[in-house]
Protein backbone atom coordinates (compact mmCIF):
# COMPACT_ATOMS: atom_id res chain seq x y z
CA UNK A 1 0.00 0.00 0.00
CA UNK A 2 2.46 2.72 -0.81
CA UNK A 3 0.01 4.76 -1.14
CA UNK A 4 0.28 4.75 2.92
CA UNK A 5 3.20 6.78 2.76
CA UNK A 6 1.87 9.80 1.15
CA UNK A 7 -1.20 9.85 3.28
CA UNK A 8 -0.23 13.61 5.40
CA UNK A 9 -0.30 15.57 2.17
CA UNK A 10 -3.66 13.92 1.48
CA UNK A 11 -5.31 14.25 4.76
CA UNK A 12 -4.03 16.20 7.37
CA UNK A 13 -4.32 19.94 6.05
CA UNK A 14 -7.69 19.77 4.26
CA UNK A 15 -9.50 17.28 5.37
CA UNK A 16 -11.24 15.52 8.81
CA UNK A 17 -12.66 12.56 7.41
CA UNK A 18 -12.79 10.49 4.28
CA UNK A 19 -14.91 7.60 3.06
CA UNK A 20 -12.23 5.60 2.20
CA UNK A 21 -12.43 3.06 -1.01
CA UNK A 22 -11.72 -0.80 -1.16
CA UNK A 23 -10.05 -1.28 -4.69
CA UNK A 24 -6.43 -2.21 -3.05
CA UNK A 25 -4.52 -5.42 -4.37
CA UNK A 26 -6.12 -7.42 -2.72
CA UNK A 27 -9.25 -6.03 -2.19
CA UNK A 28 -10.70 -4.81 0.89
CA UNK A 29 -13.67 -7.68 0.60
CA UNK A 30 -14.05 -8.85 4.47
CA UNK A 31 -14.69 -6.97 7.74
CA UNK A 32 -11.91 -8.24 9.08
CA UNK A 33 -10.15 -6.58 6.29
CA UNK A 34 -11.15 -3.43 6.62
CA UNK A 35 -10.45 -3.30 10.21
CA UNK A 36 -6.85 -4.06 9.55
CA UNK A 37 -6.41 -1.59 6.73
CA UNK A 38 -8.21 1.55 8.87
CA UNK A 39 -5.32 0.35 11.33
CA UNK A 40 -2.99 0.73 8.93
CA UNK A 41 -4.19 4.14 7.81
CA UNK A 42 -4.27 5.52 12.00
CA UNK A 43 -0.78 4.33 12.24
CA UNK A 44 0.42 6.15 9.35
CA UNK A 45 -1.11 10.04 10.58
CA UNK A 46 0.78 12.13 12.36
CA UNK A 47 0.37 11.95 16.39
CA UNK A 48 -1.55 15.50 16.23
CA UNK A 49 -3.83 14.40 13.13
CA UNK A 50 -7.95 14.06 13.95
CA UNK A 51 -8.41 12.45 10.58
CA UNK A 52 -10.75 9.66 10.70
CA UNK A 53 -10.90 6.96 8.34
CA UNK A 54 -15.05 5.65 7.09
CA UNK A 55 -14.29 2.20 5.89
CA UNK A 56 -15.95 0.67 2.98
CA UNK A 57 -16.37 -3.10 1.65
CA UNK A 58 -15.72 -4.63 -1.80
CA UNK A 59 -19.00 -5.69 -3.36
CA UNK A 60 -18.07 -9.04 -4.56
CA UNK A 61 -20.30 -12.08 -6.35
CA UNK A 62 -19.53 -13.84 -3.39
CA UNK A 63 -20.20 -11.43 -0.39
CA UNK A 64 -22.72 -12.83 2.00
CA UNK A 65 -25.82 -11.02 4.25
CA UNK A 66 -23.87 -11.99 7.20
CA UNK A 67 -20.90 -9.86 6.03
CA UNK A 68 -23.03 -7.03 5.93
CA UNK A 69 -24.20 -7.91 9.39
CA UNK A 70 -20.36 -8.20 11.43
CA UNK A 71 -19.30 -4.81 9.18
CA UNK A 72 -22.06 -2.83 11.01
CA UNK A 73 -21.28 -3.89 14.00
CA UNK A 74 -18.13 -2.70 13.82
CA UNK A 75 -18.76 0.82 13.93
CA UNK A 76 -16.31 1.65 11.62
CA UNK A 77 -17.38 0.12 8.24
CA UNK A 78 -19.91 2.60 6.95
CA UNK A 79 -20.72 1.84 3.20
CA UNK A 80 -20.37 -1.01 0.59
CA UNK A 81 -18.57 -0.39 -2.30
CA UNK A 82 -20.26 -1.95 -6.09
CA UNK A 83 -17.33 -1.81 -8.73
CA UNK A 84 -19.01 -3.82 -11.98
CA UNK A 85 -16.28 -5.88 -12.80
CA UNK A 86 -13.72 -3.70 -14.93
CA UNK A 87 -14.87 -0.57 -14.63
CA UNK A 88 -11.76 1.38 -13.06
CA UNK A 89 -8.77 0.85 -11.41
CA UNK A 90 -8.50 -2.41 -9.59
CA UNK A 91 -11.92 -3.80 -10.24
CA UNK A 92 -11.17 -6.78 -11.97
CA UNK A 93 -13.04 -8.78 -8.56
CA UNK A 94 -16.17 -6.67 -8.61
CA UNK A 95 -19.56 -7.41 -9.70
CA UNK A 96 -20.78 -9.83 -12.65
CA UNK A 97 -24.18 -9.83 -12.29
CA UNK A 98 -25.67 -7.45 -9.29
CA UNK A 99 -29.63 -8.54 -9.42
CA UNK A 100 -28.61 -12.05 -10.32
CA UNK A 101 -25.58 -12.89 -7.13
CA UNK A 102 -26.27 -9.35 -4.93
CA UNK A 103 -30.02 -9.29 -4.15
CA UNK A 104 -29.55 -11.02 -0.75
CA UNK A 105 -26.29 -8.64 0.43
CA UNK A 106 -28.66 -5.67 -0.84
CA UNK A 107 -31.90 -6.64 1.23
CA UNK A 108 -29.59 -7.23 3.98
CA UNK A 109 -28.12 -3.52 3.29
CA UNK A 110 -31.52 -2.00 3.73
CA UNK A 111 -31.82 -3.90 7.09
CA UNK A 112 -28.68 -2.75 8.07
CA UNK A 113 -28.84 0.73 6.72
CA UNK A 114 -25.52 0.33 5.07
CA UNK A 115 -25.56 2.67 2.03
CA UNK A 116 -24.16 1.19 -1.17
CA UNK A 117 -21.63 3.47 -3.17
CA UNK A 118 -21.58 2.77 -7.00
CA UNK A 119 -19.60 3.51 -9.51
CA UNK A 120 -22.59 3.90 -12.15
CA UNK A 121 -20.96 2.40 -15.64
CA UNK A 122 -21.45 -0.24 -17.33
CA UNK A 123 -18.78 -2.43 -18.75
CA UNK A 124 -20.00 -3.48 -21.99
CA UNK A 125 -17.25 -3.42 -24.48
CA UNK A 126 -20.39 -2.35 -27.56
CA UNK A 127 -21.12 0.51 -25.35
CA UNK A 128 -19.38 3.76 -25.76
CA UNK A 129 -17.16 4.67 -23.23
CA UNK A 130 -18.63 8.24 -23.17
CA UNK A 131 -21.83 6.47 -22.59
CA UNK A 132 -22.09 4.10 -19.69
CA UNK A 133 -22.63 6.48 -17.02
CA UNK A 134 -26.00 6.47 -19.04
CA UNK A 135 -26.56 2.97 -19.70
CA UNK A 136 -25.76 2.10 -16.01
CA UNK A 137 -28.65 4.53 -15.18
CA UNK A 138 -31.02 2.81 -17.45
CA UNK A 139 -30.26 -1.03 -16.75
CA UNK A 140 -28.93 -0.96 -12.94
CA UNK A 141 -29.73 1.51 -11.03
CA UNK A 142 -32.93 2.73 -12.10
CA UNK A 143 -34.21 -0.81 -12.07
CA UNK A 144 -32.15 -1.32 -8.21
CA UNK A 145 -33.73 1.74 -7.03
CA UNK A 146 -37.48 0.26 -8.01
CA UNK A 147 -36.57 -2.94 -6.41
CA UNK A 148 -35.12 -1.99 -3.50
CA UNK A 149 -36.59 1.47 -2.67
CA UNK A 150 -35.29 2.02 0.33
CA UNK A 151 -31.46 1.32 -0.12
CA UNK A 152 -29.38 4.11 -0.22
CA UNK A 153 -27.33 4.69 -2.42
CA UNK A 154 -24.53 7.19 -3.64
CA UNK A 155 -23.85 6.96 -7.50
CA UNK A 156 -20.22 8.23 -6.82
CA UNK A 157 -18.74 10.84 -9.03
CA UNK A 158 -20.93 11.59 -11.90
CA UNK A 159 -20.46 13.42 -14.79
CA UNK A 160 -23.36 13.70 -17.01
CA UNK A 161 -26.80 15.85 -17.50
CA UNK A 162 -28.27 12.30 -17.60
CA UNK A 163 -27.23 11.70 -13.39
CA UNK A 164 -27.96 15.04 -12.49
CA UNK A 165 -31.52 14.41 -13.44
CA UNK A 166 -31.59 10.89 -12.10
CA UNK A 167 -30.82 12.15 -8.59
CA UNK A 168 -32.85 14.79 -8.84
CA UNK A 169 -35.99 12.55 -9.65
CA UNK A 170 -34.69 10.17 -6.66
CA UNK A 171 -36.25 10.90 -3.60
CA UNK A 172 -34.36 12.91 -1.03
CA UNK A 173 -32.32 10.96 1.90
CA UNK A 174 -32.34 7.61 -0.15
CA UNK A 175 -30.05 8.43 -3.52
CA UNK A 176 -27.43 11.32 -3.53
CA UNK A 177 -23.96 11.90 -5.87
CA UNK A 178 -21.04 13.01 -4.97
CA UNK A 179 -18.60 15.33 -7.74
CA UNK A 180 -14.87 15.60 -8.17
CA UNK A 181 -13.32 18.76 -8.83
CA UNK A 182 -12.09 17.48 -12.30
CA UNK A 183 -15.42 16.74 -13.05
CA UNK A 184 -16.26 20.63 -12.39
CA UNK A 185 -13.29 22.41 -13.99
CA UNK A 186 -12.71 20.10 -16.96
CA UNK A 187 -14.02 18.85 -20.09
CA UNK A 188 -13.22 16.07 -22.50
CA UNK A 189 -10.91 18.56 -24.40
CA UNK A 190 -8.66 18.47 -21.29
CA UNK A 191 -7.53 15.00 -22.18
CA UNK A 192 -6.01 16.30 -25.64
CA UNK A 193 -4.69 19.69 -25.22
CA UNK A 194 -1.69 20.27 -27.45
CA UNK A 195 -1.51 16.21 -27.35
CA UNK A 196 -2.22 13.44 -24.98
CA UNK A 197 -2.83 14.55 -20.87
CA UNK A 198 -2.16 11.22 -19.15
CA UNK A 199 -2.86 13.09 -15.56
CA UNK A 200 -6.18 14.31 -16.57
CA UNK A 201 -7.50 10.86 -17.55
CA UNK A 202 -9.48 9.15 -15.37
CA UNK A 203 -12.80 6.83 -14.67
CA UNK A 204 -15.63 8.07 -15.45
CA UNK A 205 -13.73 9.91 -18.50
CA UNK A 206 -14.55 13.78 -18.67
CA UNK A 207 -17.42 14.67 -20.41
CA UNK A 208 -18.45 17.12 -23.26
CA UNK A 209 -18.71 20.56 -21.90
CA UNK A 210 -22.71 20.55 -21.95
CA UNK A 211 -22.72 17.70 -19.66
CA UNK A 212 -20.18 19.42 -17.53
CA UNK A 213 -22.38 22.81 -17.22
CA UNK A 214 -25.01 20.28 -15.72
CA UNK A 215 -23.23 18.90 -13.20
CA UNK A 216 -21.99 22.38 -11.83
CA UNK A 217 -25.42 23.56 -11.89
CA UNK A 218 -26.41 21.03 -9.83
CA UNK A 219 -23.56 21.25 -7.21
CA UNK A 220 -24.03 24.78 -6.69
CA UNK A 221 -28.09 24.60 -6.33
CA UNK A 222 -27.79 24.26 -2.86
CA UNK A 223 -29.52 20.85 -3.44
CA UNK A 224 -28.95 18.55 -0.26
CA UNK A 225 -28.30 15.87 -2.31
CA UNK A 226 -24.51 15.91 -3.86
CA UNK A 227 -21.62 16.49 -2.16
CA UNK A 228 -18.35 16.80 -2.05
CA UNK A 229 -16.35 13.41 -2.85
CA UNK A 230 -12.89 13.80 -4.46
CA UNK A 231 -12.36 10.20 -5.74
CA UNK A 232 -8.28 11.48 -5.31
CA UNK A 233 -6.26 8.57 -7.38
CA UNK A 234 -2.08 9.27 -6.11
CA UNK A 235 -0.96 6.85 -8.79
CA UNK A 236 2.90 7.10 -9.57
CA UNK A 237 4.11 9.02 -12.35
CA UNK A 238 5.13 5.96 -14.39
CA UNK A 239 1.93 4.48 -14.16
CA UNK A 240 0.45 7.19 -15.83
CA UNK A 241 2.91 8.07 -18.05
CA UNK A 242 2.81 4.50 -20.30
CA UNK A 243 2.06 2.53 -22.85
CA UNK A 244 -1.20 1.92 -20.59
CA UNK A 245 -1.64 4.41 -17.85
CA UNK A 246 -4.03 3.85 -15.68
CA UNK A 247 -6.99 5.91 -14.67
CA UNK A 248 -7.34 8.69 -11.54
CA UNK A 249 -6.42 12.29 -10.74
CA UNK A 250 -4.59 13.22 -7.88
CA UNK A 251 -6.54 16.22 -6.71
CA UNK A 252 -6.25 16.19 -2.89
CA UNK A 253 -3.84 19.08 -2.79
CA UNK A 254 -6.17 21.24 -4.74
CA UNK A 255 -9.57 19.82 -4.77
CA UNK A 256 -10.89 22.68 -2.00
CA UNK A 257 -9.37 25.41 -4.16
CA UNK A 258 -10.95 24.19 -7.12
CA UNK A 259 -14.16 24.23 -5.32
CA UNK A 260 -14.02 27.15 -4.32
CA UNK A 261 -13.27 28.96 -7.53
CA UNK A 262 -16.47 26.74 -9.25
CA UNK A 263 -18.89 27.85 -6.59
CA UNK A 264 -17.38 31.46 -6.82
CA UNK A 265 -18.03 31.59 -10.56
CA UNK A 266 -21.22 30.59 -9.92
CA UNK A 267 -21.90 33.11 -7.57
CA UNK A 268 -22.89 30.77 -5.02
CA UNK A 269 -19.99 30.70 -2.51
CA UNK A 270 -22.56 30.56 0.13
CA UNK A 271 -23.50 27.15 -0.61
CA UNK A 272 -19.75 25.91 -0.49
CA UNK A 273 -19.74 24.83 2.75
CA UNK A 274 -22.92 22.76 2.90
CA UNK A 275 -22.06 20.73 0.02
CA UNK A 276 -18.35 20.63 1.80
CA UNK A 277 -18.64 19.72 4.83
CA UNK A 278 -22.79 19.30 5.63
CA UNK A 279 -24.78 17.23 2.69
CA UNK A 280 -22.21 14.20 3.02
CA UNK A 281 -22.56 13.62 6.87
CA UNK A 282 -26.23 13.84 6.92
CA UNK A 283 -26.56 11.68 3.98
CA UNK A 284 -24.60 9.30 5.63
CA UNK A 285 -26.43 9.78 9.48
CA UNK A 286 -22.83 11.33 10.81
CA UNK A 287 -22.04 13.98 13.16
CA UNK A 288 -20.95 17.37 11.33
CA UNK A 289 -17.13 17.98 11.99
CA UNK A 290 -16.72 20.92 14.45
CA UNK A 291 -13.31 21.98 13.02
CA UNK A 292 -13.14 24.31 10.35
CA UNK A 293 -11.25 25.30 7.17
CA UNK A 294 -10.56 28.97 6.14
CA UNK A 295 -10.47 29.88 2.60
CA UNK A 296 -8.44 32.56 1.33
CA UNK A 297 -8.41 34.19 -1.69
CA UNK A 298 -4.38 34.59 -1.79
CA UNK A 299 -2.69 33.03 -4.89
CA UNK A 300 -0.64 29.95 -4.92
CA UNK A 301 1.04 27.64 -6.89
CA UNK A 302 0.61 23.59 -7.39
CA UNK A 303 3.85 21.90 -6.81
CA UNK A 304 5.43 20.30 -10.04
CA UNK A 305 5.32 16.60 -8.45
CA UNK A 306 5.49 15.74 -4.68
CA UNK A 307 8.80 13.20 -4.25
CA UNK A 308 8.58 9.78 -2.66
CA UNK A 309 11.16 6.75 -2.33
CA UNK A 310 8.92 4.93 -4.61
CA UNK A 311 8.78 7.68 -7.37
CA UNK A 312 6.88 11.36 -8.05
CA UNK A 313 3.66 11.95 -8.19
CA UNK A 314 1.82 14.66 -10.60
CA UNK A 315 -0.87 16.24 -8.87
CA UNK A 316 -3.61 18.11 -10.86
CA UNK A 317 -3.23 21.40 -12.01
CA UNK A 318 0.58 20.89 -11.39
CA UNK A 319 3.01 24.13 -11.60
CA UNK A 320 -0.41 26.28 -11.89
CA UNK A 321 -1.40 29.08 -9.54
CA UNK A 322 -5.31 28.61 -8.09
CA UNK A 323 -6.90 31.41 -6.80
CA UNK A 324 -8.02 30.08 -3.04
CA UNK A 325 -5.87 28.72 -0.46
CA UNK A 326 -6.74 26.40 2.42
CA UNK A 327 -5.72 26.59 5.86
CA UNK A 328 -6.72 25.36 8.96
CA UNK A 329 -8.89 28.14 11.83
Amino acid sequence: MFWITILPICSVSHYGRAIVMPNLKPPITTTAAAVAYRESILKALPASSNFTPLMTLYLTDKTSPDEIKLARKTGVVFAVKLYPAGATTNSQDGVTDLFGKCVHVLEEMVEQNMPLLVHGEVTDPIVDIFDREKVFIDTILQPLIQRLPQLKVVMEHITTMDAVKFVESCKEGFVAATVTPQHLVLNRNALFQGGLRPHNYCLPVLKREIHRQAVVSAVTSGSRKFFLGTDSAPHERGRKECACGCAGIYNAPVALSLYAKVFEEMGALDKLEAFTSFNGPDFYGLPRNTSKIKLTKIPWKVPEAFSFSFGDIIPMFAGNTLEWQPSLI
